[in-house]
């Protein structure tokens, strides 16, 4: 898991702090083509303003995101993500409550992004998880554009010791 504490969890728990930090997540979801239709008007604009400090990115990795939100498929897809994150998988996320991720699980998280900050993120996951383990990365949001290297080193560990 990169930069996420699980959905239900995070809908329930969530404070204004969160909220403002996590907008998106709440304008994302707006029916009726809301989100498309502005996101589309100023790709470049939304896109800066979301990656919070896009100056962390290579140009050429931003240069691709750029040019995916330049799609209205890749826009509406997006949007669709988190449409069934705040429904359908939240009902699916209640039916499942109590049972446990049995397969091992890393969890990363970026020591400046407000995805991770504010939770015990491995005390999170031990709740819905068997074998956890993980830790923050000196990143933001992004973990691999923003730390390559230590988030290869943490993946290829986790799946050096647990092979699939």
């Amino acid at each position: 898991m990169l930069d996420i504490v699980p959905t239900l969890y995070r809908f329930e728990t969530i404070d204004q702090k969160a909220a403002t930090a996590s907008y998106h997540w709440f304008f994302l979801i707006q029916p009726g083509g809301l989100p498309e239709r502005l996101i589309g008007a100023e790709p470049e604009f939304f896109l800066r303003h979301s990656l919070r400090d896009p100056a962390v990115f290579e140009p050429e990795a931003f240069a691709e995101y750029l040019r995916c939100f330049k799609n209205p498929e890749t826009i509406r897809g997006t949007c669709d993500e988190y449409r069934a994150g705040a429904s359908i998988d939240l009902v699916h996320d209640r039916a499942e409550r109590g049972r446990l991720i049995t397969m091992p699980l890393l969890v990363l998280w970026g020591e400046r992004s407000s995805q991770g900050s504010g939770y015990d993120v491995l005390g999170v996951w031990r709740e819905h998880a068997e074998n956890v383990s993980g830790h923050g990365i000196p990143s933001g949001h992004f973990l691999p554009e923003e730390a390559p290297e230590e988030t290869y080193a943490a993946l290829s560990g986790f799946f050096s010791r647990n092979p699939i």
